[in-house]
């Protein structure tokens, strides 16, 4: 964990907080979309310890609140991004497992503490991937599940059939955010990441992002909803549904 750098539990709370805020400028509704995913956790993992892999986990805000939901976890935070994994493992302070991986590359599989695992959660991640990738990445997650665990994916997920009421909700989504950046409500993506690189125990980390993404992440990838149930069905899930909706965005989810 040395390559990650150190954070104060004091510091990783505050960073925490103010990504929470940031995100959920983009997102008014993400403590809902979390909430239902841990609900689905909660009607399958039954007794005893449950398993979960924070999949391109970030600062660990499902893990966050996983804790909070079960008493007895085992949860590994899975991502390539050294600055959100430092908060992460301030924030977690021993009580997930960090794992560093590129989720683009075949084998991420191999540094998990982990064989099994009751669930594996995405939150608003895997849309800077391409749909080649995104397929191949669900059959090696199925690989993971113990027989009847569960995948959810929740992302930018539209409605194949609202195509114009999808592109309303994104436009005035849009016209808030931008309002509450005008007013200082919020940060927006850009300015949260240039006060994290202003922290002189985050800046190295902060470069070494931008090595690892030199021209950002690549274009987002976000078909309908039904593209991602095919997806699930063709790498073997034996349920495949929407969990979840929220406007333009929707939590899939696979049962192995």
């Amino acid at each position: 964990m040395s390559e990650l750098g150190r954070l104060t539990a004091v510091d990783a709370a505050a960073l925490q907080e103010s990504w929470d805020r940031q995100q959920e400028s983009y997102m008014p509704d993400r403590e809902q979309r979390f909430a239902a995913m841990l609900d689905a956790v909660a009607a399958t993992a039954g007794a005893g310890t449950v398993r979960l892999l924070d999949l391109a986990g970030g600062t660990g805000s499902i893990t966050l609140r996983a804790l909070r939901r079960f008493p007895d976890l085992a949860a590994t935070v899975v991502d390539l991004d050294p600055a959100l994994l430092a908060i992460a493992d301030g924030s977690l302070a021993g009580r997930a497992a960090i794992v560093t991986a590129d989720l683009g590359r075949p084998g991420w599989q191999a540094e998990l503490p982990l064989g099994e695992y009751d669930a594996v959660l995405t939150a608003t991640a895997l849309h800077w991937l391409p749909g080649e990738r995104i397929s191949v990445l669900y059959d090696e997650i199925r690989g993971l599940l113990r027989p009847g665990g569960i995948f959810v994916n929740v992302d930018h997920i539209p409605d194949e059939g609202l195509p114009t009421l999808t592109k309303q909700l994104v436009a005035a989504g849009e016209t808030v955010r931008n309002a509450r950046y005008t007013a200082g409500a919020t940060l927006s993506w850009s300015q949260w990441w240039e006060r994290l690189a202003a922290i002189p125990s985050l800046a190295p980390l902060v470069a070494r992002r931008h090595e690892i993404y030199p021209s950002g992440h690549t274009a987002e990838y976000t078909p309908a909803a039904e593209w991602h149930l095919d997806a699930l069905r063709a790498a073997g899930y034996t349920e495949v549904g929407v969990l979840w909706r929220g406007g333009p965005d929707a939590a899939v989810v696979g049962v192995r």
